[in-house]
């Protein structure tokens, strides 16, 4: 999926960024190659950080089919579950 444009689904939320659902973003590849290491173990990444907090709110599940990409110059880690293609 690296360098892919995808739809985020519209019940993404996200705390920061209002549209986040609905949102295309610009995948880069996942987040363990991106970083070498499960985002569980991020520690200090603010992207990483947010991510946490989504899975909570958004009942997201804890593994690593997570991506890492761009919505405008703003990086994001989004789960393969919320990605749709447009």
């Amino acid at each position: 999926m690296q360098n892919t444009v995808k739809r985020i689904k519209m019940s993404a939320t996200h705390p920061r960024v209002s549209n986040f659902g609905g949102s295309e973003i610009r995948i880069e590849d996942l987040w363990k190659n991106v970083n070498g290491q499960s985002w569980q173990y991020a520690e200090g990444n603010p992207a990483a950080l947010i991510y946490a907090l989504r899975v909570s709110q958004n009942n997201l599940p804890i593994d690593d089919n997570v991506y890492y990409g761009k919505i405008g110059s703003f990086g994001h880690l989004v789960h393969e579950s919320e990605l749709e293609d447009i």
